[in-house]
């Protein structure tokens, strides 16, 4: 599989570019940094926000 950032696989995956947060290797990754490579065996997680009370 060719190299991809974390915004790539984010779009394939049908995720929005706002409203989410995102998390590498269990490290907060901000939107701005996105454009990093990701490597066989890292971790993305996606959080979005959640409503209630």
């Amino acid at each position: 599989m060719p190299p991809t950032t974390v915004a790539i696989a984010l779009a394939n995956l049908g995720f929005p570019t706002k409203g989410i947060a995102t998390a590498l290797n269990g490290h907060f990754l901000a939107a701005h940094a996105r454009d990093r490579l990701l490597a066989e065996g890292d971790r993305l997680e996606v959080l979005s926000p959640m409503q209630g009370g």
